[in-house]
């Protein structure tokens, strides 16, 4: 037998039989491949009882030769037999380009996976919302379980770090607000209302709604990222196993933050909205800051003030349970950080507008108007 791999071609009892001896492997194959090309008919039996070794380029040679020629094997070791069955299950036509299915038909069905998707997800959200109650109530069971540093941190990043970008955006409102009334009402010499318009939309609606809205693009991100990331690094995992909840140690912090400075930034939206139309009101309009102030205490009614602050703490853990539980689902790969990422803030402005519209609803047929 030679060290290489070798093949004879035997005329047995009127059978073409292809005898291979030696080690069937990409480093010791040679012209194999050729030889085998060459035959003069194909064979019928392919016996391999004297190959040393085989490899997966071996394997492929011999099954090549079987399928093009329809001839059988024989001889094969349990381990040759297990490689061959593997390239033979492995030789699967592969379509460069996918069936192009009905258009109509692939519309439903992105349909039917969105549809699916956001009721998984919304599902998932009400679960975590009953665990975040469940962790509240059992810190008010055992308070010293809670977090005081940790909480107090997340106040400095939702509230703090939020102050001025919110009320460079309130200001910018108020300013917005007031010339885009001011314009209409010209028309109907009317332009006193502007600070009606101002102080009424502000303080009962866009003080708060926009105010939500920044914190859920930047403390919501924030949230699910932060999250994520320690999601990937088993992080979570890690402080489960030392007894420690993530609940309790992760996510409580953030909410209750988050629904402590909504009221805070939401009325300072407010405040900042109402300057940012009496800039405008003084400078474009010709009204003084004093007439402009008596104005807002006699059209801004307390209701308008107290809708606001009932708003702004759901809005608040709202937000906070959308970035959370969305940084609780990352799994695999630093991708999904980034789609958990922008799934919360989506989340979390789509159902802060719908609530901000039940809430509009459901206080005008009260009698708050």
């Amino acid at each position: 037998m030679q060290d290489g791999a070798e093949q004879v071609r035997v005329d047995t009892d009127d059978r073409d039989v292809v005898r291979l001896s030696g080690r069937l492997t990409l480093g010791r194959i040679g012209d194999l491949p050729e030889r085998l090309a060459s035959l003069d008919a194909p064979p019928k039996t392919i016996d391999i009882s004297q190959v040393i070794h085989m490899d997966t380029v071996g394997a492929w040679l011999v099954y090549k030769l079987a399928r093009d020629s329809g001839a059988q094997i024989e001889g094969a070791s349990e381990q040759s037999a297990g490689l061959l069955a593997e390239v033979q299950n492995a030789d699967q036509g592969v379509k460069i380009r996918p069936e192009q299915s009905n258009a109509f038909i692939r519309m439903l069905d992105e349909v039917g996976t969105s549809v699916h998707g956001a009721l998984t997800n919304f599902m998932g959200m009400i679960g975590f919302l009953g665990a975040t109650v469940l962790g509240i109530l059992g810190l008010i069971a055992h308070p010293s379980r809670f977090r005081v540093n940790a909480m107090v941190s997340q106040f400095k990043a939702v509230g703090v770090d939020a102050l001025g970008i919110i009320g460079l955006m309130s200001f910018l409102i108020g300013v917005v607000i007031a010339q885009q009334g001011a314009t209409q009402l010209e028309l109907f010499g009317m332009e006193m209302f502007t600070i009606n318009l101002v102080g009424r939309s502000s303080m009962r609606e866009l003080g708060v709604l926009m105010t939500a809205i920044m914190v859920a693009g930047r403390s919501g991100s924030a949230f699910a990222a932060q999250l994520g990331t320690m999601k990937l690094t088993e992080e979570v995992d890690a402080m489960r196993t030392i007894g420690v909840s993530p609940m309790e140690a992760l996510v409580l912090p953030r909410v209750l933050a988050s629904i402590v400075m909504m009221p805070l930034l939401g009325f300072y939206a407010g405040i900042a909205a109402l300057f940012g139309g009496m800039v405008f009101c003084w400078a474009g309009l010709g009204i003084p800051p004093l007439t402009y102030v008596q104005r807002i205490q006699e059209v801004v009614p307390l209701t308008d003030v107290l809708i606001g602050l009932i708003k702004a703490p759901v809005f608040g853990a709202i937000v906070a349970i959308a970035g959370c539980y969305n940084g609780m689902q990352v799994k695999d790969n630093a991708e999904q950080v980034g789609q958990r990422t922008t799934d919360a803030v989506v989340q979390g402005i789509f159902l802060v507008i719908v609530l901000d519209a039940f809430f509009a609803v459901f206080f005008t047929s009260v009698g708050w108007k």
